[in-house]
């Protein structure tokens, strides 16, 4: 769960006090970071692949929708006739292996447990298209190429990511969110200075606009990247027990518990309200938490009627529900007049 304060832009001089220890920690983070940016660029310059590379990623930690966003732009270059292989880190993932196929495009072949809950909601949303995943992401987009000729490869969560060269990153913003207070970790949300943004080839906002003060420092800090605006929408509906689909309309007026560990269960909250469904209970953990059965426990108690997510049912047994009922709320993300971004993203990489 995220800290209030990592939002707040008018902080009373008692909360600035109580936080100055984290402002020391929040410059250490920020030259350790420049420096390894550096020395990185120097002693391992990017690798450059036989494929073109596009990565999705983000500035502030979390809720940025660029792992749907990436599921979404492999899905449509596919559907233009490239051959695309969508590569992750596969954060929290147990598998040994170092690099893992988690789809080959046609089937799943991994679990969240080797695999890690993001790629596998990329196989969910990104139906066609093969999903790699590995700490090494050099080694595995050489797999993409050899195993599966990609022509494109969409890296998820590459912004921060030195060793691989890439053609062009897309970062993503969250409207409601936006740079949060404008610090860097730990004082605040951002993971790298607002300078970073200069590398930004384009920038997406999801569920926008974005605050005003923080729209004008996009405008200049990256004046000439290409702009689009995105929202998440509610897709589909079923019980995470059997599998049973039924319709959105099914939440209106209904009282539910939200159980998540997603880094802005707000963003779910509001989905499930635009629904009409009233949110009475949470259950709520950290992102990219691996439940285990006791995280269940007393679910029914608290609400007869519980909604998680995609990315959580993943990593849910079934037998753990006991008596609870709990629903899998799909969102998937929708871009707002794709020809012209789809257009450039094409023109670029020619």
């Amino acid at each position: 769960m995220r800290f209030a304060w990592l939002e707040e832009r008018d902080e009373s001089l008692g909360r600035q006090l109580a936080l100055a220890p984290l402002d020391l920690a929040s410059w250490v983070y920020g030259a350790g970071a420049l420096v390894h940016r550096r020395l990185a660029a120097v002693l391992r310059p990017p690798r450059r692949l036989a494929a073109r590379v596009v990565s999705v990623g983000n500035l502030v930690v979390g809720g940025t929708a660029k792992t749907p966003l990436a599921a979404w732009l492999a899905s449509q270059l596919r559907r233009r006739g490239r051959k695309v292989v969508l590569v992750s880190r596969g954060y929290g993932r147990s598998g040994g292996a170092p690099v893992e196929v988690v789809s080959d495009g046609r089937a799943l072949l991994a679990s969240a447990q080797t695999a890690g809950d993001e790629p596998m909601l990329l196989a969910a949303q990104a139906r066609g298209v093969p999903v790699l995943v590995g700490r090494d992401r050099v080694r595995v987009g050489h797999r993409a190429l050899a195993a599966f000729d990609a022509e494109v490869i969409v890296l998820d969560d590459g912004f921060q990511h030195h060793r691989l060269y890439r053609d062009l990153d897309l970062v993503s913003f969250d409207g409601h969110l936006g740079l949060g207070n404008r610090r860097l970790l730990p004082r605040g949300p951002l993971r790298e200075p607002l300078s970073a943004l200069s590398r930004a080839d384009a920038i997406g906002v999801v569920d926008g606009p974005l605050p005003e003060e923080d729209e004008r420092i996009l405008r200049r800090r990256a004046p000439r990247a290409f702009r689009f605006a995105a929202r998440r929408r509610p897709s589909s509906l079923r019980a995470l027990a059997t599998g049973v689909r039924r319709p959105l309309d099914d939440l209106d007026g209904c009282s539910v518990g939200l159980l998540a560990a997603v880094a802005q269960p707000r963003s779910v909250r509001r989905t499930l309200e635009g629904l009409g469904a009233r949110v009475v209970a949470e259950r709520l953990f950290r992102d990219h938490h691996r439940y285990r059965a006791s995280d269940l426990e007393g679910l029914g108690g608290t609400a007869n009627h519980w909604v998680t997510t995609e990315k959580d049912a993943v990593k849910i047994v079934p037998s753990w529900l006991g008596s609870a009922r709990v629903d899998v709320l799909g969102i998937e993300l929708e871009v707002e007049d794709p020809g012209p971004l789809l257009d450039w993203v094409e023109s670029r990489l020619r």
